[in-house]
């Protein structure tokens, strides 16, 4: 067989371009659900509680770390994913909310304040470097007198849910929520429901959380309550 400068030529393209590495992306395909976060509205309040553990892959680097910003006096926002996303993002929706009720002198109401992340999540996706973060927005109609709870993920969905959870919670407390969860749940129920879902997750997950920070939403305002959970849970 004879063979030719062009077959020649051919097969050491392929042979270079085989052999030669391929670009990759220096950021995740997914993110790994290492925090707990979960959102429970009731007849008058919303609660947003988040993992304190600080972790990277199997190492606590922090145990009272506040995955939680205040956006104003009736919103409350809790996120999770990649670390240096996380807290750049929140603290840039943070003050960009109080900029607006500082020059408007009012308040953004919960929905205004989902569609304005998720269109900042939105225009962050389609550029070079996107945020990889995921949220529960948590907070108080004063106009309407209603509680309000948005789940939004990494990818700008958003959707308004009467309870809902990021990271590991997902799969061991929705269930949980769905059975037991209904509108006009009071504040006491509403933490009862809580630390069931706590409880769950020390029983099934090998990790320690570091327990749950949990703060509540209503026509007060904000504040921080103590969660009164078991000291010592067995698995079955």
């Amino acid at each position: 067989m004879e063979l030719t400068s062009s077959s020649i030529s051919i097969s050491r393209a392929s042979s270079s371009t085989s052999s030669t590495p391929q670009p990759h992306s220096s950021r995740p395909s997914h993110t790994i659900p290492e925090e707990v976060l979960l959102g429970i509205t009731g007849k008058d309040y919303t609660i947003i509680a988040a993992s304190k553990a600080a972790m990277r892959g199997a190492t606590i680097l922090k145990s009272s770390d506040d995955k939680t910003r205040e956006l104003n006096e009736h919103n409350l926002i809790a996120f999770s994913g990649e670390a240096g996303d996380t807290v750049q993002f929140a603290e840039f929706i943070q003050a960009n909310i109080r900029l607006y009720s500082t020059r408007n002198s009012t308040s953004l109401p919960p929905s205004a304040t989902s569609s304005f992340i998720r269109t900042e999540l939105a225009s962050s996706l389609r550029s070079r470097s996107p945020y990889t973060v995921n949220l529960l927005l948590g907070g108080f109609d004063t106009s309407t007198g209603k509680p309000e709870l948005y789940w939004i993920d990494y990818l700008a969905s958003c959707a308004k849910v009467p309870y809902a959870a990021h990271g590991y919670a997902q799969y061991y407390c929705l269930s949980i929520l769905d059975k037991h969860h209904h509108p006009d749940i009071d504040l006491e129920t509403g933490l009862k429901l809580l630390a069931m879902c706590s409880e769950e997750l020390r029983r099934r997950l090998p990790i320690d959380f570091k327990g749950l920070i949990v703060k509540v939403v209503d026509k007060s305002g904000i504040r921080e309550v103590e969660l009164k959970e078991k000291e010592k849970v067995f698995a079955p």
